[in-house]
């Protein structure tokens, strides 16, 4: 089994694996954890420790500092380091995996690298502070917050998707047109190269 079977072994299973420790990425607003969290504990217990993966500075006011452990991506200065802090994530044996998906562009290859790799469930916070599991269950929910994130949920949804079917056409055509635009030149400058 691959790393990536393993981290994605919780999606087609129908109920979130038993809350024991849980891992939160903090790729957004520092906000959204510390209103989304709250909400999460009343409905999955508010025992179990979580622990941090940040490029920020501190930590969330809902965390517990006595225990929460926390990793730091700015620490990791080379791809060993980085290789080193997912092998320790992966070795934290976390059965839940909380990610922040706020359309910003913080940690994104790393939440992503978290969700395939690891093998723990998903829960997805929006910027709002609401969150869904990532599950073949939540699929539609999953569906619809990809098509609001591509921005095909709008009223401008179907001159995008033109657009996105254009592009190759016109690619296509862009590129036809220079390869005939230098073969015309390369045969204007062959024929005035050969002797008379």
């Amino acid at each position: 089994m691959t790393a990536i079977d393993q981290g994605m072994r919780y999606f087609f299973a129908r109920r979130p694996p038993p809350f024991t420790r849980m891992l939160l990425v903090e790729s957004g607003n520092r906000q959204i954890l510390e209103q989304g969290i709250p909400r999460f504990r009343a409905l999955f217990g508010d025992q179990a420790p979580m622990d941090l993966l940040t490029c920020l500075p501190g930590l969330p006011r809902v965390l517990d500092p006595a225990a929460a452990r926390v990793f730091r991506v700015d620490e990791c200065r080379s791809r060993a380091d980085r290789r080193r802090l997912l092998a320790r994530l992966r070795a934290g044996r976390y059965p839940v995996l909380g990610i922040i998906c706020s359309n910003e562009p913080v940690m994104t290859r790393w939440k992503v690298a978290a969700a395939l790799l690891l093998p723990a469930k998903v829960v997805v916070f929006n910027e709002n502070s609401d969150f869904f599991w990532v599950d073949w269950r939540h699929r539609g929910v999953l569906r619809r917050f990809l098509l609001f994130r591509a921005g095909l949920l709008e009223e401008d949804a179907p001159r995008r998707l033109l657009q996105i079917a254009a592009f190759p056409l016109i690619l296509g055509f862009l590129l036809l047109y220079a390869g005939w635009a230098h073969l015309r030149r390369i045969a204007r400058l062959l024929t005035r190269a050969r002797p008379r």
